[in-house]
């Protein structure tokens, strides 16, 4: 079957996953999909994203059908509409979180079926087209179920036919497995609502899985992902651990759940009380301590936790996870540093106390209880990438890398006043009460250090970063440099010079073709380059509270993954790595 990605290393970089109407139960459940793409494009994957209609979407556009009577081909089309719907929900959750996302039509990739309208099989697809959004996006989220007909026009899948597009798109662009995420966390023996002691697989061949999955996978996709080469895997929202089907050998497991994880989350600001919505969105994974805030009494009318003033109260019973998201840096580096070493996990987004508190705080825990991917980049995966390059020889990191900053700028840029420009960013909720540190670049150098620690092991602090303030820039300066074709942006720079760092953070003008020239608004924007030369440029929304609070909650559904012993985060991730340092 031709590859839409002949290139391997592009297909090794691609995930296809499946959300079947087993959990989009209702339009909620669109964060936690979003949460799971994420997840797959902070490690450097770019996906296909296959949904089904809210459940029981489908069944009353059925009964409506059939109440007016008219073709199948008629049918298909009204039944299609709820495929349709969950496509633009799932485009717009990504697009919250800052993943360039594109929303695909089955005409725009012509993607075609024949047979029975309201049972085809999916027959054709313009090769060129994905791949041509695939470059221009990190996700694409296609419907399932639906299909164009070259004689009824549309066409439907069947029952679980889903399952079918998503195997059929992991065929035809060459990725070597299909994850298929339903409401339990693989294949059973039988129904384990039904029959709690019912034994979970770790591998089935696609003989066995015929008769094992009845209802949870459909058979025609099992056919074609047996035709195709492709494997499937069988899992559940945020696992790491599948069911895999692919030739060999039946393989029993176990039941990975390991019951909630004790979570104390510190701070509720606007990125904590996005990172408690999504923990509170899964009961079954976290349990919370009372939540750290500065004046409980404003949060009496708020229903999704108990508060607290008191550390002690949020820190009680000695949590397996803190999650600090309070800001400052002495005091919560000393907090970490506690649980660290009373053997909690960490999780934080606070760039100043892991900048200044660095080695104490790595020296505080065993390895793998630190995480702060969102300290810097905030939804832009600059850590992640920056790690998996490293062996590559890196050369130097650049990078638009205040959110804040960027925002005023393209204020300034539009006409508005310094004061007006950054009046607007607080109240939208990007800028702090006291400003000076997006202003001055005090946050851009945090960030810096952090990147200068990742990338070459060289202890530089924030302090030691030469720094130019953003209230040099006016309006009038803004307009003559658009009148040049330039633009003016905070850059934070460093680069490795004759066995040394050299690091700045400056406000300067860069051509409009320039790699970093085109963040809008909140977006950050990083270039890191190797040692030969090649370039990987990253880009997302560096500020906002959904794409800093989904990059923190990425961080805790790997502490939670490792935490439960369910490691095997993703199944190529030596793959992927070779990919990126490539790339």
């Amino acid at each position: 079957m031709a590859s839409a990605l002949a290139d391997p290393e592009k297909a090794s970089r691609l995930s296809v996953i499946k959300f079947g109407g087993s959990v989009l139960t209702c339009e909620t459940d669109f964060r936690a999909a979003g949460a799971e793409t994420y997840r797959h494009i902070r490690t450097g994957e770019k996906a296909i994203i296959i949904v089904s209609a809210i459940a029981g979407e489908t069944d009353a556009l059925l009964r409506q059908a059939e109440a007016l009577g008219g073709s199948a081909a008629d049918t298909a089309r009204l039944v299609r509409l709820g495929e349709y719907r969950s496509a633009a929900l799932m485009g717009l959750e990504l697009a919250r979180l800052g993943v360039r996302t594109r929303v695909l039509d089955p005409h725009e990739i012509g993607l075609v079926a024949q047979g029975d309208p309201l049972d085809a099989d999916l027959s054709a697809l313009d090769e060129a087209a994905l791949e041509r959004a695939l470059d221009d996006a990190d996700a694409l989220v296609v419907p399932g179920f639906t299909a164009g007909h070259a004689v009824h026009g549309a066409a439907t899948l069947g029952r679980g036919g889903t399952d079918l597009t998503a195997v059929f798109f992991a065929a035809r662009t060459g990725a070597d497995r299909v994850r298929l995420i339903k409401d339990v966390d693989g294949v059973y023996s039988e129904d384990p609502a039904v029959n709690p002691k019912a034994a979970r697989y770790d591998a089935l061949d696609y003989d066995a899985a015929l008769q094992a999955s009845r209802g949870l996978i459909q058979p025609k996709a099992i056919e074609a992902a047996r035709a195709g080469g492709v494997v499937i895997e069988v899992a559940a929202m945020g696992a790491g651990a599948a069911t895999r089907i692919a030739p060999g050998p039946a393989s029993p497991g176990r039941l990975r759940h390991r019951g909630p994880m004790r979570v104390a989350l510190l701070g509720c600001g606007a990125v904590g009380s996005g990172v408690l919505d999504y923990l509170r969105g899964h009961p079954e994974l976290f349990e919370l301590n009372p939540v750290l805030v500065r004046t409980p009494s404003r949060r009496r009318d708020d229903p999704r936790a108990a508060f607290t003033a008191l550390i002690g109260e949020a820190l009680d019973g000695g949590p397996d996870l803190v999650v600090e998201l309070l800001g400052g840096a002495d005091g919560p580096a000393a907090i970490m540093q506690g649980a660290l070493s009373a053997g909690a996990r960490v999780v934080t987004a606070n760039k100043a106390a892991v900048a200044r508190h660095y080695d104490a705080l790595h020296a505080g825990g065993e390895s793998g209880r630190l995480a702060y991917s969102a300290a810097v980049g905030g939804g832009v995966p600059v850590i992640e990438h920056v790690a998996a390059l490293k062996s590559a020889g890196l050369a130097s990191i650049e990078g638009v890398m205040n959110g804040t900053a960027n925002f005023i700028l393209d204020r300034l840029a539009a006409g508005s006043e310094f004061g007006d420009a950054l009046a607007e960013a607080q109240r939208l909720g990007f800028a702090e009460a006291d400003p000076s540190a997006d202003v001055e670049g005090h946050d851009a150098a945090d960030k810096l250090s952090i990147l200068i620690r990742e990338a070459f092991g060289v202890a530089l602090p924030p302090d030691d970063i030469t720094k130019q303030s953003l209230s040099e820039v006016s309006a009038d300066k803004a307009a003559e440099a658009a009148a040049r074709g330039l633009v003016y942006k905070q850059i934070g720079r460093c680069r490795l010079a004759g066995g040394r760092v050299e690091a700045s953070v400056s406000v300067e003008t860069v051509p409009a073709g320039h790699p970093l020239a085109g963040a809008r608004n909140e977006e950050n924007r990083f270039v890191l380059t190797d040692a030969a030369g090649r370039t990987r440029a990253l880009y997302g929304k560096g500020a906002g509270r959904w794409p800093t609070a989904a990059a923190v909650f990425a961080d805790i559904m790997d502490m939670r993954r490792a935490w439960s012993g369910d490691e095997r985060v993703q199944g190529r991730a030596t793959v992927r790595a070779a990919a990126l340092k490539s790339a």
